[in-house]
């Protein structure tokens, strides 16, 4: 199994003080959570993409690409680019040149975004998103894989044997298609026989096991290989303790603070106690072993490889949250390595070389 942190960048006040981070110490945060998710030995950190508030997320090229700088190893995720909001054109550009940058250490999660005021920014109607979202995929794929490009396009100009520079590191990169509620997401995934990252985070966990058996469903009609199907799932949570009781201690200011923002927001509370949270959400609290347990059960449903994390203390102090993280990839990513395989692929950058042996 394989282990992303992942961040939304989200800008809300501390639950300590009551006041925001200034917005350079944010952004100075996401750049060390980076630093210590590559000296702990993730996988990957991935960063979201959103163009609305409470997120400053709304340029990950940027922020991946200095990641890139500070970084040696680490594998580098959009988590997810709203493809059905950009044009695929300027979108392929900039994350062919951080291909390069990263030495081909990038993946992408697609999908096409949430939000009404980011959709409203843009104007992009819910009725055209999810069309738009698969036309700008289609017209991005053509142009990681080809030199030249003509397509026919709704939603954009379209494209006569176009040429967009620079051509890409990595050929392909590797796609991976977010999915949340709709069966949209799935059916591209499994049309194009690409991996699906369930996002796992808002509801229990029998929506999100509907629609991964959906995707296998849809990968089978396809024609697929069983054997290349890879499915990854995030977590509405962290945090790892000695004990149960010193994990729920923790971690509930933690809880109460988002609790009391859903409710000021208006957004749907789908969890109201703590001990709801973390026996019905995909929430990890506990000790290393329950963490395990919790792991394994859900991936009795998903069958996933590859797990997210939250890089974000999310109200912890720091040195809480560095010891949660620790203590997960001492006591738990050992376990889960040994127990669960790795997504049926390298989890490595597809070199250009190596790409040009295979064609000779």
């Amino acid at each position: 199994m394989r282990f992303l942190a992942i961040t939304l960048i989200v800008h809300r006040p501390d639950p300590a003080t009551g006041v925001p981070k200034p917005t350079h110490a944010r952004f100075r945060e996401v750049l060390g959570n980076a630093l210590l998710a590559e000296e702990l030995g993730f996988d990957g950190f991935g960063v979201g993409e959103r163009h609305e508030r409470p997120f400053l997320s709304s340029a990950p090229t940027v922020v991946l690409s200095h990641i890139a700088a500070l970084t040696r190893r680490i594998r580098l995720f959009t988590a997810v680019t709203t493809l059905s909001l950009l044009d695929p054109v300027r979108a392929y550009e900039d994350y062919a040149t951080l291909d390069h940058l990263s030495g081909g250490r990038l993946e992408l999660i697609i999908g096409k975004g949430n939000g009404t005021a980011q959709r409203e920014l843009f104007h992009v109607t819910p009725e055209e998103q999810w069309d738009r979202n698969a036309e700008s995929y289609e017209v991005f794929r053509k142009l990681w894989r080809q030199d030249k490009v003509t397509a026919r396009t709704r939603f954009r100009p379209e494209l006569t044997d176009a040429e967009v520079w620079p051509r890409p590191y990595q050929r392909p990169v590797r796609v991976w298609h977010g999915s949340a509620t709709s069966e949209e997401s799935v059916e591209l995934a499994a049309r194009y026989g690409d991996p699906l990252f369930s996002a796992n985070v808002t509801h229990p966990i029998e929506p999100y096991a509907a629609l991964i058996r959906h995707y296998r469903e849809r990968w089978a009609h396809h024609g697929h290989d069983p054997a290349a199907l890879a499915v990854g799932a995030g977590t509405a949570g962290v945090y790892v303790a000695r004990t149960s009781q010193e994990a729920l201690a923790a971690y509930r200011p933690v809880f109460e603070s988002n609790l009391a923002f859903q409710k000021q927001t208006g957004l749907p509370v789908v969890f109201e106690t703590l001990e709801d949270f973390v026996a019905r959400s995909s929430a990890l609290i506990g000790s290393p072993q329950q963490v395990i347990d919790k792991v394994h059960r859900y991936h009795e449903q998903f069958g996933h490889t590859v797990l997210h994390l939250h890089a974000d203390a999310s109200g912890l102090p720091d040195a809480a949250h560095r010891a949660s993280l620790e203590l997960f990839q001492s006591a738990v990513a050992p376990v889960l390595r040994r127990d669960i395989p790795d997504p049926p692929f390298a989890w490595a950058p597809v070199h250009p070389e190596t790409t040009e042996a295979a064609r000779a």
